[in-house]
């Protein structure tokens, strides 16, 4: 089909390329000159990357060729350039040497090479990565024509390889802890009887972005005591932001000045509720308000949005303050009760608190009832959903488990229903049962984790360990069946069997967010990187030579020399065979050259 266009000119649909040609009504030859051109403009290009190809692929396969020339032209040209008298010289020279000449060349060899080793195991153990190689993959690779990662070519995955990277970057997303501790009364008590700080800055940092999400709207200004605290949660001072907080509430009755002097300067729980109770009453006010004028424009529906946070942060914070107290059940019906009442708001993950409160009431239905909720394909999974699945199922064997009958009679069907949910359990964190069994010691939980990595089984461990300890021999299936997780998935990090792959940026930030004295737990445990081994063999074998050279000078003289020998005696051979195959004249012609 064609259409006419202006000046005369009207557009076809070619058939045999499916794309949109121009034509002229009384122009045909310019058509075809262009078309004349434009092919052999791509060809030209065609051209070009063919030669371009051929040079990589000649760099890239021909070097061995080239160097063998190399070699004979430099054998050709070795009178001209005197390199027989230049030999001799250098032997000469050699020969005047004394043996302490080579037992300093040797241990400064391995002197060096000690010091490289050194520095590439420092580099490999802050770093997880060998520096030579590093510099190498990132500097040297592309200046011999090495392939570019991030070319148009390398681009072109698969749908499967596209959303499984989707996946792992959500999966290394930061998270805030559901169960994370008081600073005041928890964290801060810690470090006054230690001396240490349980919190790293950016784990501080990414509670204040969260603070300043959850809390702060953009009409604080019209209110001053929401002003002043809308301040505060960016001071990075405590004493700062509790001067605030107090200055906040000498003018009104701010429930976010409540929270975090409830959060901060309250030393003790029971501190804790006590302005946590002042801060529902003040936040239940604000959200009737709030809720009432959510439709009248955005801005009150923004501050309707805040109050909203404000009121679910303060319940779930007095029901984790009566678990803490012993009031288990007062808080397992609190956390209910914000459930129903907010069943959108699943970024709290008030379901991970609800639950650990039922598994220190021994209610196991109840527990099964809430996996049956949220243990859900579509949902996200976390530490605390899969491994109470596992728990509720080894609950159902682990009494009468024994390692020995099962391998004699075979495992039976609930046995193994237990089995494969320990290894769905350890597949998603691998770093869980380490904290279970006691092979680590547990340190105080950060208040963000990250899902599949150390800082998630920590605060998994943390809370959870009493309750797998009350299961009667729960324990001992998890340390006979755990680590045959590790057979079903031999490269974590290319393939998963229930989860994706592994991902590779848990490392990284598990140390961002756990303090400096605890020894991060890293899956898969990384090899020893090429560069340190050779170091590390460089450096002991010079040091033997320096040694052997410095005890025996003259065997090892002697034992140098037969080496040497024994090195050039393909290359002499060679080159007699070519003297003797070449005729002379023409030998004798090319020296001349």
């Amino acid at each position: 089909m064609e259409t006419l266009g202006e000046g005369g000119v009207y557009f076809g649909r070619h058939e045999s390329s499916h794309k949109y040609t121009l034509r002229g009504c009384g122009s045909r030859e310019q058509g075809w000159l262009f078309f004349f051109f434009k092919n052999m403009a791509e060809a030209g290009t065609g051209f070009l990357e063919q030669l371009k190809s051929c040079i990589v692929w000649s760099w890239t396969y021909l070097w061995t060729l080239w160097f063998f020339i190399m070699l004979f032209l430099v054998y050709i040209l070795r009178v001209p350039l005197k390199i027989n008298d230049n030999l001799t010289t250098v032997s000469m020279f050699l020969n005047t040497l004394t043996p302490k000449f080579y037992v300093a060349l040797t241990g400064t060899s391995s002197l060096i090479s000690g010091l490289i080793l050194i520095f590439e195991w420092w580099y490999f153990r802050k770093y997880g990565t060998s520096f030579i190689e590093q510099v190498s993959v990132s500097h040297l690779r592309p200046l011999l024509g090495g392939v570019d990662n991030n070319s148009p070519n390398n681009s072109n995955t698969s749908n499967g390889d596209s959303d499984s990277n989707r996946q792992s970057v959500s999966e290394c997303k930061v998270w805030r802890n559901p169960l994370n501790l008081f600073r005041g009364a928890e964290y801060n008590r810690y470090t006054w009887v230690t001396g240490r700080e349980p919190l790293t800055y950016y784990d501080m940092n990414l509670s204040a972005q969260d603070h300043q999400t959850f809390f702060t709207c953009d009409t604080d200004h019209l209110r001053p005591a929401d002003a002043i605290m809308q301040k505060a949660w960016r001071e990075r001072n405590p004493q700062a932001r509790i001067s605030a907080a107090h200055e906040a509430l000498e003018l009104n009755e701010c429930a976010t000045a409540y929270i975090l002097l409830a959060e901060e300067e309250a030393t003790t729980i029971v501190e804790a509720e006590k302005l946590f109770k002042q801060a529902l009453k003040a936040g239940e006010g604000c959200y009737r308000r709030s809720q009432q004028l959510q439709h009248h424009g955005a801005q009150y529906e923004a501050q309707h949005r805040r109050d909203t946070n404000v009121l679910v942060y303060i319940k779930r914070r007095l029901a984790m303050c009566a678990r803490k107290l012993g009031r288990t059940r007062e808080a397992v019906k609190m956390m209910r009760d914000l459930m129903k009442e907010f069943p959108l708001l699943s970024m709290f993950n008030i379901h991970e608190n609800l639950l650990e409160a039922l598994l220190e009431l021994q209610a196991y239905a109840d527990v099964q009832a809430v996996l049956a909720k949220y243990d859900d394909i579509s949902l996200p999974k976390s530490a605390t959903i899969c491994y109470t699945a596992a728990l509720l199922k080894a609950r159902a064997v682990s009494d009468k488990f024994s390692p020995e009958a099962a391998s004699r009679r075979g495992l039976s069907t609930a046995e193994m229903n237990a089995v494969e949910a320990i290894h769905r359990a350890v597949e998603f964190n691998p770093h869980v049962p380490k904290y279970l069994l006691e092979m680590k010691s547990l340190i105080l939980p950060p208040e963000h984790i990250l899902k599949r990595g150390d800082s998630e089984a920590i605060a998994y461990a943390f809370f959870h360990l009493q309750h797998w300890k009350r299961v009667e021999g729960a324990l001992n299936l998890l340390h006979c069946t755990w680590e045959g997780t590790f057979r079903m998935i031999p490269y974590p990090l290319e393939k998963g069997h229930l989860f994706y792959p592994y991902p590779i940026c848990t490392e990284t930030a598990d140390r961002e967010l756990l303090p400096s004295f605890h020894e991060v737990s890293v899956y898969p445990k990384k090899e020893l990187p090429f560069f340190i081994l050779f170091t590390a063999g460089l450096c002991s074998f010079t040091a033997m030579l320096a040694l052997l050279t410095h005890q025996f000078p003259e065997l090892m003289g002697v034992f140098a020399k037969a080496f040497l020998s024994t090195l050039f005696a393909p290359l002499n051979f060679v080159m007699e065979k070519v003297e003797s195959i070449l005729p002379s004249s023409l030998w004798h012609q090319l020296t001349r050259i």
